[in-house]
């Protein structure tokens, strides 16, 4: 894939009302220019959102590349409508977590557009990834949190960031840390674990950093408690539950 390819911008698509809804994401132009290989085949140029009722709007990137398995959509502001939360992988600097929304616009002449409203610092070296844990309100507060582990094949760090307001828009702000977890081994097509809810609120299923249990995490209203449930199965994590 050439570098011309690479900055280009994708073609926009515009047809329906003004404020409508993101109904979908896909990562777009496949590439191997970051050459990282955390995930097989999983770095992306580009992503495509969709907006209803027909409305696909594209952009593409120029430092970085999108490293990860697929968008995702949750409504993390609490307005009813979903954003896309993606991991971008800068050449030089490693991974961060971006999220995009639609904004009005009024150059565009459907009056809104796709723009990136808050991001994470990047972790700081190139070929430094992190892989989404879930998302949900963990903690009971009424907004959704985004949890993730912090380079799960070196430093296994689980980071919980909730989007909240800032002077300048809105800012992912860190609520824990937790040391000795991952979620995923170097090369592996998949994210194991992820998000149950067993009658006492949502809880993470992960892995220890050395992959010989499986623990459960959930904030208790006070604190987030972590408890063991048994030695590590690939089945266990690859569909967790109850």
């Amino acid at each position: 894939m050439t570098a011309a390819r690479l900055i280009a911008p994708l073609a926009a698509f515009f047809a329906g009302a003004v404020g409508a809804e993101i109904t979908g994401a896909d990562y777009a132009m496949q590439t191997d220019i970051y050459g990282h290989g955390a995930v097989p085949g999983g770095e992306y140029a580009a992503i495509e959102i969709r907006l209803a009722p027909d409305r696909v709007l594209g952009a593409a990137l120029a430092d970085a590349v999108y490293e990860d398995t697929a968008p995702r959509l949750v409504d993390l502001d609490g307005d009813g409508t979903p954003e896309v939360v993606t991991v971008i992988s800068y050449f030089d600097r490693g991974a961060a977590i971006r999220i995009w929304d639609e904004v009005a616009s009024d150059g565009h002449p459907a009056g809104t557009t796709i723009a990136v409203i808050a991001e994470t610092a990047p972790i700081g070296q190139r070929h430094r990834w992190l892989a989404i844990a879930g998302i949900a309100d963990f903690d009971g507060d009424g907004r959704v949190e985004i949890a993730y582990v912090d380079r799960p094949h070196l430093a296994r760090v689980l980071r919980v960031v909730e989007l909240v307001p800032a002077p300048e828009g809105w800012r992912l702000t860190q609520e824990a840390a937790i040391e000795g977890v991952t979620n995923h081994r170097f090369g592996a097509p998949g994210i194991e674990g992820g998000v149950v809810d067993c009658g006492a609120g949502p809880e993470l299923r992960l892995a220890r950093g050395d992959w010989s249990r499986i623990v459960g995490l959930r904030h208790d209203g006070e604190g987030w408690q972590l408890h063991d449930l048994g030695p590590y199965a690939p089945a266990a994590l690859a569909d967790p539950d109850c």
